[in-house]
């Protein structure tokens, strides 16, 4: 449905895929679920995706008009997948559009909430991954792998990044 309005914003279709993919294995990883409390649902692990992604794109606006492409691509592969999803899920034309502009406004919610972070870790991981505050020891669990995750995608060249290869 929503191929039509963003066709064509990337010069290559898959220009996103790679490392959509390598953040897809990111949020995969069981101790998001276990160690970091994070429910194990469809909107939990849409939180552990989408603050992914928000932290992959902050890295890649660092980066000028390659970033910003690479950043493009990326945001196009997220919609792509959001949408697929949904519809598997059973969201029909009329519904699906709305739910996907709402899964992309979280995504840039999050955006805005990293790139604006300023030390407070704790609180940004807060906001970003649970709806509901959980025990002290699961916050420090996810606040410490996020900043695991933005220090991996900073070391990790541009070029590589694109790849999916993550640091």
């Amino acid at each position: 449905m929503l191929g039509f309005l963003f066709r064509g914003l990337t010069g290559e279709r898959s220009a996103g895929a790679a490392l959509f993919e390598a953040l897809t294995g990111e949020a995969r990883q069981t101790h998001w679920y276990l160690e970091g409390d994070v429910p194990d649902t469809l909107d939990g692990r849409f939180a552990v995706l989408a603050t992914l992604t928000a932290l992959a794109l902050v890295r890649l606006e660092q980066n000028g008009a390659e970033g910003d492409r690479i950043s493009v691509a990326l945001t196009e592969r997220f919609i792509e997948v959001m949408e697929s999803e949904h519809r598997e899920l059973g969201l029909g034309d009329p519904t699906l559009g709305k739910t996907v502009r709402k899964l992309v406004a979280m995504l840039g919610r999050r955006v805005e909430l990293w790139r604006d972070t300023t030390g407070d870790a704790l609180e940004a991981t807060l906001q970003s991954l649970y709806k509901n505050p959980p025990p002290d020891e699961p916050l420090r669990h996810s606040a410490a792998a996020l900043a695991d995750l933005a220090r991996r995608l900073d070391v990790t060249p541009l070029t590589e990044l694109e790849q999916g290869k993550i640091a």
